[in-house]
C-alpha cells in the first residue's frame, strides 16, 4: 500500500471527527450472505426514498452486494457496539458464525437485525465509483424504527452511544 499523502491524512482526521451513525449492511442471495459495519450512509431522497452507502472497493463484500442487489441497512442501537466490531473484521469471527448467531428476524429475504434501531430493506439501483470506493443508491422498499431504542455513532475513532433525548453516554 502506499504511504498516505498529507491531505489524505488530515482527510481521515477530519472524518473522524464527523459523528456518523453506525450500521451493519447485509446481503443474501446467489452472490453469498454477507455483512460489513460502515458509518458511511447517507439519505439522496424521498422521491423516491433512497440512501446511498459507500463500500470499499477492495472489500470482500463489494461485488456481493453490487450482484446480489438487495441490502438491508441495520442501523446499530447503543448496545451493538459489540456487533460493530464483529461486522468490522476487528475480531475475527468468522462471518458464517456471525450469521449463525440468535440475533436475525426469521422470513426476511436479507439477514434483518432484531434489535437494530433503525431497518431499512432496499434495492441497489444505482452504482456510481469515485475512487477507492463504489457509492450504492439503494432504493427504499420497506423500514422499521424502534424509536425507543439509543442510536450508536462513531466520532473521534469511539462508538458512543446516544439516547433519544440526544444526551450521549460514552461506551
Amino acid at each position: 500500500m502506499n504511504e498516505l499523502t498529507q491531505i489524505q491524512k488530515d482527510f481521515r482526521t477530519a472524518m473522524a471527527h464527523l459523528p456518523a451513525a453506525v450500521s451493519i449492511i447485509t446481503t443474501d442471495g446467489p452472490h453469498g450472505r454477507i455483512g460489513i459495519t460502515v458509518s458511511a450512509v447517507c439519505s439522496v431522497t424521498d422521491a423516491p426514498p433512497t440512501l446511498l452507502v459507500c463500500v470499499n472497493k477492495r472489500s470482500a463484500a463489494h461485488d456481493i452486494f453490487r450482484r446480489n442487489g438487495k441490502v438491508c441497512i441495520n442501523v446499530l442501537s447503543g448496545e451493538d457496539e459489540e456487533l460493530a466490531r464483529h461486522f468490522s473484521g476487528a475480531t475475527q469471527i468468522p462471518m458464517e458464525e456471525r450469521f449463525a448467531w440468535d440475533i436475525w428476524e426469521e422470513g426476511q429475504d436479507v439477514p434483518v437485525l432484531s434489535g437494530a434501531h433503525v431497518k431499512v430493506l432496499g434495492t441497489v439501483e444505482g452504482v456510481a465509483e469515485q475512487g477507492s470506493h463504489s457509492v450504492l443508491f439503494v432504493r427504499v422498499d420497506r423500514v422499521a424504527v424502534d424509536e425507543s431504542s439509543h442510536g450508536l455513532i462513531y466520532f473521534n475513532r469511539h462508538f458512543v452511544r446516544v439516547n433519544p433525548l440526544g444526551e450521549h453516554v460514552a461506551v
